[in-house]
């Protein structure tokens, strides 16, 4: 089918068991697009994976149904990617609903000093630090391309020969880390990774993505632990659990807090 004016494409969407009468309401609609119902959700990997064998394209786009492209995204993704030999995947830049660019549209891997700068504010106070904002790669600048080493889930495009060769998602990911270890591994095989500045797309993220949420660093920060005890030394892993744990209690508190004191301000004004 056409997806776009000068792209042929296949479309497949894949629902996790939602309840929200998804199903019912694109019944007979659509009819070129291919929908998949799972009976219950296997999580972002798994799901991704279910879809990743059905494909045949030259290239796979793994995108959340919270995103909004531009009409000449997929046009001006393609070309950048037929320019570049070695290219494993690509990332664009990404901005949330009211505008603000997404630091997670261009990232480096959680080494434990990165990991640590991130978790205890370093790179928050000093967001352009090659050094304390290396997480997110706070030093280059967003309209620019750039190689970089992770590409977030929410718009991954890769050569499928690519994924033929270094596979799909790892599924002990349930949800998030999954683009982290794919990036990591396509880096390993050898190809480059590239954020790409040139078109912009909306993520409008969810509430079990807000950083601020308890429930949120518990499994991003769980996920983190399951990359770095997958890629990195036994040793590393330890040290990184530590931090994970601090990372949680230093959140909890003052959440804790603030959960106490709104529930007796509420009392006392009822």
């Amino acid at each position: 089918m056409k997806a776009c004016k000068n792209i042929d494409a296949e479309i497949f969407v894949i629902d996790n068991n939602s309840t929200d009468g998804s199903k019912e309401f694109f019944a007979g609609k659509f009819p070129t697009v291919n929908f998949i119902w799972n009976t219950e959700n296997v999580g972002f990997a798994k799901a991704n994976n279910q879809v990743l064998t059905k494909c045949t394209g030259e290239y796979i786009l793994f995108l959340n149904p919270d995103t909004i492209i531009r009409e000449d995204s997929l046009d001006k993704c393609l070309a950048f990617c037929k320019m570049k030999n070695n290219i494993g995947g690509l990332g664009v830049h990404m901005v949330d609903g009211n505008g603000k660019f997404l630091k997670e549209s261009k990232r480096a891997f959680p080494t434990l000093l990165t990991s640590f700068y991130k978790m205890f504010g370093f790179a928050k106070l000093f967001p352009t630090s090659r050094i304390f904002a290396k997480y997110y790669l706070g030093n280059l600048d967003e309209y620019k391309n750039h190689e970089v080493d992770v590409l977030a889930g929410a718009f991954m495009l890769h050569p499928k020969k690519v994924l033929d060769e270094v596979g799909g998602f790892d599924e002990q990911f349930f949800l998030y880390g999954e683009d982290v270890d794919l990036s990591y591994r396509i880096q390993k095989a050898g190809y480059v990774n590239y954020y790409f500045a040139e078109t912009t797309i909306t993520h409008f993220k969810g509430e079990s993505s807000k950083s601020g949420d308890l429930n949120y660093v518990k499994h991003f920060y769980g996920a983190m632990g399951i990359f770095v005890k997958k890629h990195y030394s036994d040793s590393r892993y330890k040290f990184f659990t530590f931090f994970i744990h601090i990372a949680i209690w230093l959140r909890a508190i003052p959440l804790t807090i603030s959960s106490v004191f709104k529930k007796l301000f509420n009392g006392k004004s009822k």
